[in-house]
């Protein structure tokens, strides 16, 4: 007697390569929109409180890092570079994806050195000024909160930036599988908008 032939595999929507892309970038989106929201809680907040000290908020805080200036060149030109990837790699140009993803990855991490260097002299006017008053000490640290939540996210997107660099090393991207290349550009071109919005208000509001 025969044994029976097995049932062949249902098929599912996750089978379609079109079908799993668009379910990341949708999954990417929703990822997107609730850091969009903790951004603009703390945009929120830090308002609300500039408001509440109008009256006693310092007039004469000291200008922001020069640097931030070059830091904030830096993050875009990156930002740049990460479309040129997600470009490179949707044409199959793998030698121009591996520069893309290399160059996006050295300027990342020089946006964040250049905020060190922000961050540590800032830290001088935050000592000196510290027992002024109230409006002195929330204006000083407010620059460490904004620049350093936003900060973390980049630590963050550096793990992804890395992945996707090693794996385009090894040629590891097509045209027709280059996803990870595409999530990876969402990711950094949202923190870049970010970063873009909080040093306007750091240009603004300090």
């Amino acid at each position: 007697m025969n044994a029976a032939a097995p049932a062949p595999r249902r098929l599912t929507p996750f089978d379609n390569p079109m079908a799993r892309f668009l379910a990341g970038r949708f999954g990417i989106g929703l990822f997107l929109i609730s850091l969009g929201m903790l951004f603009v809680s703390t945009l929120l907040g830090f308002l609300v409180i500039r408001i509440q000290i109008n009256d006693v908020w310092p007039t004469d805080l000291p200008n922001l890092p020069s640097l931030l200036w070059v830091s904030t060149v830096i993050l875009i030109l990156s930002s740049v570079t990460m479309q040129g990837a997600v470009k490179a790699a949707r044409g199959g140009q793998r030698s121009r994806l591996r520069t893309h993803m290399t160059l996006t990855l050295i300027l990342a991490l020089g946006f964040l050195a250049l905020q060190s260097v922000c961050w540590l002299s800032w830290s001088s006017v935050v000592t000196e000024r510290w027992s002024e008053s109230a409006g002195y000490r929330f204006a000083l640290t407010n620059f460490y909160v904004l620049t350093g939540l936003h900060a973390l996210h980049v630590i963050g997107g550096l793990v992804p930036i890395s992945l996707v660099t090693r794996r385009a090393m090894t040629g590891g991207y097509s045209p027709e599988d280059c996803a990870g290349v595409t999530y990876c550009a969402m990711y950094w071109h949202f923190l870049d908008g970010v970063w873009v919005i909080l040093f306007m208000v750091l240009l603004i509001g300090t």
